[in-house]
């Protein structure tokens, strides 16, 4: 090959950037982990130009551009930007985001997301109005947050609003979807993406008074994942029970929010074989269990009970190869620190790595991003994560975050210490 064919060569692949653009500048990386399935990088460098990765790689392969800026975060362990496919803007601090003053928004957003290093966010149930109009000044760079995607306002079975929201404000209340048969789950459903949701959540098994047991149809989730599919959406479920996930199964849904507690015993192979096949994700939400437990004051060994055949359910469907999704349900949880999450997931037999895909690689393939996000690689955005000690080592340090940036704009930066 000639000189000048390397040089082309090295460039389309970004290896090597001979010339400086006024917004090019480096990350330098104590460790890369440009992606779970790829071997970490030690003392390596990210070149980000335009919001996009242009090269990324061990030092010694990268010719960092003359005078590219170096940034302050510079030094950690550098990934890609994370998902939390499990949140919710319901809280009060949300209200009103079409006009409640920025600064108090960005705050909350902070300390509820960004600080733990996530630069994509998975709504799957609020006030879609609400969250549009926050999205849009997130956007519109009035505030600095993560992207937003959401699933709006949820589809519930007919009288059947769960008894762990019905103290939400009766406007709010009032705007939610029960749908009693096909026809109105079809007009929900356009309603709900035509003012900017991003997919349905359907809610399959509910208790309005935590004793009388309130199902959606199959008729009428079908009819919902079917609208939702024929517009390219995801459809996610929140199954409750056993029988929630086999109603989900038949209807078709992409994504179950939850693992089910409480079963007599944990999913069975047949059940996980049906989600594998179906290509079904799970988001587990294991500290959403303790969290409900504990203000329910249930003692401390009926809990290690409970979750401990939660962490079965997700061990026998990881290890069938089922696609797993970091979510936490944080925003109803109001817990933020997402530490114990990633313990449990450890505990259910995941890696270190694992545990790295359900936050950068397996969101951005399940929401067809793959070609944007979910990897630190030249051509992507420049979605990155910097934490300050190797979650290899012990995975709570994924909460560790130094810095996050989102299109290669800080959305965090942790103060000095």
């Amino acid at each position: 090959m000639s000189r000048a064919g390397l040089l082309s060569f090295l460039v389309a692949f970004g290896v090597f950037s001979p010339a400086i653009a006024a917004d090019t500048w480096v990350l330098d990386a104590g460790k890369l982990y440009s992606a779970p399935d790829i071997p970490a990088v030690n003392d390596a460098v990210v070149i980000i130009r335009d919001g996009k990765i242009v090269a990324a790689g061990p030092r010694n392969a990268v010719q960092i551009p003359k005078g590219a800026r170096v940034s302050e975060c510079s030094g950690g362990v550098v990934t890609a930007g994370f998902q939390n496919s499990h949140v919710h803007f319901m809280e009060a601090a949300w209200n009103d985001a079409a006009h409640a003053p920025a600064p108090e928004l960005a705050r909350h957003i902070e300390a509820m997301l960004t600080r733990y290093g996530f630069t994509t966010v998975f709504d799957t149930g609020s006030d879609v109005t609400n969250t549009v109009a926050l999205r849009e000044r997130i956007e519109k760079g009035e505030i600095r947050g993560p992207r937003i995607l959401t699933a709006g306002i949820p589809l519930y079975p007919p009288d059947g609003i769960p008894f762990y929201i019905r103290d939400l404000p009766p406007e709010q209340l009032a705007k939610m979807h029960q749908p009693r048969n096909a026809a109105e789950a079809r007009e929900d459903v356009r309603q709900n993406l035509a003012a900017g949701a991003d997919g349905t959540k359907l809610f399959l098994h509910t208790s309005p008074d935590m004793k009388s047991p309130r199902f959606m149809s199959i008729e009428v989730a079908s009819a919902a994942a079917e609208e939702t599919h024929s517009r390219g959406k995801l459809v996610l479920a929140h199954p409750t029970s056993l029988d929630g996930v086999r109603g989900a199964l038949a209807a078709g849904v992409d994504v179950l929010v939850h693992t089910t507690l409480g079963e007599p015993q944990p999913w069975d192979a047949g059940v996980i074989a049906e989600m594998k096949a179906k290509h079904v994700s799970v988001i587990p939400t294991f500290k959403l269990w303790t969290y409900e437990l504990r203000k329910g004051n249930v003692p401390p060994e009926v809990i290690g009970k409970l979750v401990g055949a939660t962490l079965q359910e997700l061990r026998s469907f990881s290890e069938a190869g089922g696609q797993v999704l970091f979510g936490t349900d944080v925003g109803y949880m109001h817990e933020y620190d997402p530490s114990d999450e990633y313990h449990f997931m450890a505990q259910a037999g995941l890696s270190p790595m694992q545990i790295l895909a359900s936050l950068t690689t397996a969101p951005a393939q399940r929401w067809d991003e793959s070609a944007r996000r979910g990897r630190v690689a030249p051509g992507l955005d420049a979605d990155l994560v910097v934490l300050t000690a190797d979650p290899a080592r012990d995975v709570r340090n994924f909460a560790s975050v130094r810095c996050a940036f989102r299109n290669g704009k800080a959305v965090f930066t942790a103060p000095p210490q």
